[in-house]
């Protein structure tokens, strides 16, 4: 059975346009791509110091569980060299499971849906652009109204229009 995830992207490390690019044909080998957001150039937040990101978000239709899809999403970050040297610091291709359909989890191996996908408008102006209506399963809010709530900062600019899944 294929489950819909959500994946969120994020390189700022070498050529970021080319780190996405290639992360999505990745994830095109475990599963359909349904829909990809626009890409945005983002402020890092939390450890500030490092070059701006490029982010996006892809819909990925799986037939892998939570905790197989994460596993597969590791071994995409390691074979495009992500070295784990800082916790939130610089990365050629950061990826995370951000939904997964309506499922909750909360385990020390996967937490799903991402714990700070919320508070980050990195995350949830690419996601409300494909899917405003996903609806956070523990919040009960769609992405659309966590994206209003937010408050101000977090500079988000989209800087190429939606690809076609294809």
């Amino acid at each position: 059975m294929a489950h819909l995830a959500y994946v969120s992207l994020g390189s700022n490390v070498g050529d970021r346009e080319k780190n996405l690019r290639s992360a999505i044909q990745a994830l095109r080998l475990i599963g359909r791509v349904r829909s990809i957001s626009s890409f945005y150039e983002t402020e890092p937040v939390e450890f500030t110091k490092q070059p701006e990101f490029l982010n996006c978000v892809v819909a990925l239709e799986t037939p892998s569980t939570p905790a197989h899809l994460l596993h597969q999403l590791l071994d995409i970050e390691k074979a495009m060299g992500r070295q784990r040297i800082q916790k939130k610091g610089p990365r050629t291709i950061d990826l995370d499971v951000v939904l997964f359909g309506d499922v909750a989890i909360n385990t020390p191996e996967v937490i799903i849906p991402h714990p700070a996908m919320h508070q980050r408008r990195f995350v949830l102006e690419p996601l409300a652009e494909i899917a405003p209506e996903a609806r956070h399963p523990i919040l009960k809010k769609t992405v659309g109204e966590l994206l209003k709530q937010l408050p101000e900062g977090q500079s988000v600019r989209r800087i190429e229009a939606k690809s076609n899944a294809g």
